[in-house]
């Protein structure tokens, strides 16, 4: 965000740029105008007109342009509105832990007791530098305390955030290892391979895999283990916008789907909002320290977390998609007044473009 803060005051120098950008909130923010590319990857590509950009984000979402006629997707992308009021109640406690310290020379990391659920998904939000893949590199049993203390014996499947291209044969070859039997199934079809667009490069090696393609096949990888925890560390790192959700739609029915808890390490706040049920925010100075605070609700994690960025959001009233707002806005002043750096009630604010 400080990067597009810094971007943007090229306008001033009536200068113009043109951004290629992943994350929807930052291209919304950076953007005054926005084309839309969609076709078939790696076959063609057709360049939209010009739209301003609500209109054009919108119309993305929806996968539909009106003023062209054309429809890009069979469904459209829907955010919920709002989070829980209370806490995720349902499930079982499959993970508790009490603090945590772990210290390198030049850094610590304390994190403060907490607990999952079965069937919970925990987003991890926070800066660089500041202990979020220590933290679950401790959960995965790859990293161990100051104390040396090891955590209940669960069934972990771990994806890291630097990806290995290591593995001596095919994309199907490896996924094969993985899920055994259940690879043939037309669940692991429906649920794994074609959300996540592998079945184009299954006969392809691992070894000559793009950037996006070797993070599809490593979420895979992933999920496709049976396990009680899954642990995935910036799973949207090289996916375009719809891949990202597509990701994070997946990650949720297959936890659904075996009764699993899941960790995601994730800076995209879209991306989280679309896939978490609670938030776990770290905070600190990066390098130096970091505190993991306890999960805590959507709402509250959103809070302390833009809090610190010193960023609000509000909801785009059409596809419900948060969007950031200007700085010294109208908006984002009242909801710093309020407190309410992200979830803000509809009828309590009168959107900007």
């Amino acid at each position: 965000l400080e990067a597009a803060k810094a971007i943007r005051t090229l306008k001033k120098e009536e200068k113009t740029v043109i951004v290629a950008e992943h994350d929807l909130a930052i291209i919304d923010y950076l953007s005054d105008q926005i084309c839309i590319f969609y076709g078939e990857a790696g076959v063609y590509g057709i360049v939209s007109h010009v739209h301003g950009v609500r209109t054009g984000i919108n119309i993305y979402l929806q996968g539909y342009i009106p003023d062209e006629n054309v429809r890009f997707r069979k469904e459209a992308i829907i955010f919920h509105e709002k989070p829980p009021t209370v806490g995720f109640g349902g499930g079982e406690t499959l993970l508790k832990w009490d603090r945590i310290e772990k210290t390198y020379e030049g850094f610590r990391l304390v994190a403060y007791p907490g607990e999952i659920r079965k069937g919970e998904i925990i987003g991890i939000l926070g800066p660089n530098g500041i202990g979020k893949t220590t933290f679950v590199k401790i959960l995965a049993g790859l990293e161990k305390t100051d104390d040396g203390r090891e955590f209940k014996q669960l069934e972990v499947s771990y994806k890291p955030q630097y990806i290995s291209a290591e593995y001596q044969g095919t994309v199907q070859e490896l996924l094969v290892s993985i899920a055994k039997d259940e690879f043939t199934s037309s669940w692991y079809k429906v649920e794994i391979l074609h959300p996540l667009g592998l079945e184009k490069f299954l006969d392809r090696n691992v070894a000559e895999l793009s950037g996006g393609e070797l993070q599809k096949v490593a979420i895979a990888a992933c999920l496709s283990k049976k396990a009680d925890l899954y642990l995935l560390d910036e799973p949207s790192a090289y996916l375009d916008v719809e891949e990202r959700l597509n990701m994070a739609r997946t990650i949720r029915r297959v936890v659904e789907a075996r009764n699993a808890t899941a960790f995601v390490v994730e800076h995209d706040v879209v991306a989280q909002d679309f896939i978490a049920d609670r938030l776990m925010v770290f905070t600190g100075e990066p390098g130096v320290k970091g505190f993991a605070n306890s999960p805590t609700s959507l709402r509250d994690g959103m809070n302390k977390f833009l809090k610190e960025m010193n960023v609000t959001f509000r909801r785009d009233p059409v596809t419900k998609r948060p969007r950031v707002n200007k700085e010294g806005s109208k908006l984002d002043k009242y909801q710093k007044e309020i407190g309410e750096y992200y979830y803000v009630r509809a009828a309590s604010i009168t959107e900007e473009e």
